[in-house]
């Protein structure tokens, strides 16, 4: 486990059903309000990794690519909400800020493609995860905290995947 310093970690996974595996600890680990920016080129494991992640907060819906929607939302049992956003077709803070962010943060935590196009209409504080391809079945993550509430999802993340006190 390489760490780059108290706010990040890198990992490698070497399979579809690793990365989904990751995701579904970082699931399990959210709360209403979390924001997280997930970046990565296609093909880099990002459906995949959502795919785990909403598995881990509980959904049970079928996780797709918001690119052509914008927004995906996925519900568990007891009527919380999964936001998951691709902000690549958002041309301006106003077509973000038009969506209401706000609200969504208020039922649930939102998954962010392509934040940086609106970082402006997004908190500063959040968990920003980087994936990579390396080779057919080989992903890198890179996962970095900004903020208090971050650091501490950061590390107990690291924990469930890692272990450890």
């Amino acid at each position: 486990m390489p760490i780059l310093d108290s706010s990040s970690f890198n990992f490698f996974s070497r399979s579809a059903d690793q990365t989904r595996r990751v995701g579904m600890r970082l699931g399990a680990l959210l709360k209403t309000g979390d924001v997280i920016h997930l970046t990565g080129d296609l093909g880099s494991g990002k459906t995949t990794f959502i795919q785990g992640l909403a598995s881990g907060w509980g959904s049970t819906n079928q996780v797709t690519s918001p690119t052509f929607v914008i927004i995906n939302v996925y519900s568990r049992a007891d009527g919380k909400k999964l936001y998951h956003m691709d902000a690549y077709r958002l041309h301006s803070i106003d077509e973000a800020t038009a969506l209401d962010i706000d609200e969504m943060l208020d039922s649930g935590p939102i998954v962010i493609e392509w934040a940086e196009r609106i970082e402006d209409a997004l908190p500063n504080d959040k968990l920003i995860i980087e994936l990579e391809w390396i080779d057919a079945e080989k992903r890198q993550m890179r996962v970095r905290s900004e903020g208090d509430r971050y650091s501490h999802l950061l590390s107990d993340f690291q924990k469930s995947i890692f272990g450890g006190d």
